[in-house]
């Protein structure tokens, strides 16, 4: 189940112990629907034919049960952005490193602080162990490991 606006609102009111979700800082006007829109943590150019990583803004903090998809917000698919490594484990906790392609003909500008990737959460049917990789705790964009 995908979890609307209401649930996530919720979720961001519980402390985390209790299930709660953590998105710092959090935007009022990141919030949609059904997805929370991550920002950019900096000013970057994506050049054409490269792969550019770019830390969120946001402090993530997921509950044990639930994951999250992260999807390319559709502006800047359109542009010929592209994200992989889109998903998010349970228990994950620190800035996510976004790995952004662009196919486009041209250098597409991201400016701090735009809102660049929908951040879609899932409730797991059972709680798990959850997350204990070794990006857990990133600050900043983390190459691979």
């Amino acid at each position: 189940m995908i979890l609307s606006s209401n649930s996530i609102r919720l979720r961001l009111e519980k402390p985390s112990e209790m299930g709660g979700l953590i998105l710092n800082p959090y935007a009022e006007e990141s919030q949609q629907p059904a997805s929370y829109d991550l920002r950019a943590s900096e000013t970057i150019m994506i050049r054409r034919n490269i792969m550019t990583l770019l830390a969120s803004k946001e402090w993530v903090e997921l509950p044990l049960d639930i994951a999250a998809t992260l999807r390319c917000r559709s502006s800047y698919a359109r542009r010929g952005i592209f994200i992989s490594g889109g998903f998010v484990d349970p228990g994950f906790r620190g800035h996510l490193t976004l790995c952004l392609y662009n196919c486009g003909t041209e250098d597409v500008s991201v400016q701090e602080g735009d809102r660049i990737i929908q951040m879609v959460f899932h409730e797991v049917d059972t709680p798990t162990d959850g997350y204990s990789g070794r990006y857990q705790d990133s600050h900043g964009v983390v190459t691979a490991r």
